[in-house]
């Protein structure tokens, strides 16, 4: 499946294109609920499922240079290790609502194409 993942067309290509379009909006959708440490964000989404593992921290260098989160806090865990906590902008609250009513407004367009299905 990873091979086939890098080939354009195929049903895995599709699946990695809509994670990498999807990824922003759900991690800016985990920070709207409370500040989040990177491995926490990755724990939360493979909790609600499998097929959305990835690496988030370069997506998150990304979110905080376009000012959709900001580093809220920075604690030392049990062993020794620094977490940083990240939390959602205002400008990212907005991005987010944007993102969501896009994913909206795209996925019932391909629900009523798909609709018209006459060999279902």
């Amino acid at each position: 499946i990873i091979i086939q993942a890098k080939i354009k067309g195929t049903p895995a290509s599709l699946h990695e294109s809509l994670k990498k379009a999807t990824t922003s909006m759900l991690v800016l959708f985990l920070l709207r609920q409370k500040p989040m440490y990177i491995y926490e964000i990755m724990s939360s989404i493979s909790k609600m499922t499998e097929k959305f593992l990835f690496v988030l921290y370069s997506l998150s260098n990304k979110l905080q240079k376009l000012g959709f989160v900001r580093v809220a806090s920075k604690e030392v865990s049990e062993d020794n290790r620094i977490r940083v906590y990240l939390s959602i902008t205002e400008t990212g609250l907005d991005y987010l609502s944007d993102c969501i009513a896009s994913y909206k407004d795209f996925n019932h367009d391909i629900n009523e194409i798909l609709s018209t299905d006459v060999l279902k």
